[in-house]
């Protein structure tokens, strides 16, 4: 049985949470509507968690998300996860968005390309819509074919991802219609 700890972190954007193991860092919550029930998507996610105050490896995470979320250029490129649980294809897909700097976009296609071709793309954004370290890993800053922000799997959904590439000063071509 793997044991895993957690502690909760303010940031500009709410109360996210981060869990850990023996091998690294293994989730990243995104805020909730409140803390509790951030703290409790994490236990319905990974069971039995115990909350710790972090080992020096996991506070540099959490000050890198923070300093990130509060418009410092921070790429978080230094952070060690353990993806060990998450199949291949997508741990491909998290190294190339890992590559991604702050304030910068790709698109699902980009991603598809660099992974043997754009038929590949819904694969894509099915590993993204599954990623277990959302900043460290910024599939926010994934988008849809045209520069529209295509989905997002967090509380608040596109406006949380549109709210995230803000803060890094991304440009997203987004026009809202009737349609989205």
């Amino acid at each position: 049985m793997t044991v895993h700890l957690f502690t909760m972190f303010d940031t500009a954007i709410g109360a996210c949470g981060i869990v850990w193991g023996a091998h690294g860092i293994v989730g990243v919550q995104l805020p909730m509507s409140n803390a509790e029930k951030t703290r409790l998507r994490l236990q319905q996610r990974y069971g039995d968690l115990i909350e710790s105050p972090p080992p020096a490896d996991v506070q540099h995470a959490i000050d890198g998300m923070i300093e990130l979320l509060d418009g410092k250029p921070n790429d978080l490129a230094d952070i060690a996860l353990d993806l060990s649980e998450v199949p291949e294809f997508h741990r491909q897909v998290y190294a190339i968005a890992r590559t991604i700097a702050p304030g910068k976009t790709l698109s699902y296609g980009d991603i598809a390309k660099r992974l043997g071709g754009v038929e590949l793309s819904r694969d894509v954004g099915q590993a993204l819509g599954r990623n277990p370290c959302p900043i460290v890993v910024p599939c926010h800053r994934v988008l849809a074919a045209g520069g529209k922000p295509g989905g997002f799997s967090a509380n608040g959904g596109v406006a949380t991802k549109l709210k995230m590439l803000e803060i890094e000063g991304a440009y997203v071509n987004h026009t809202p219609s009737l349609f989205d």
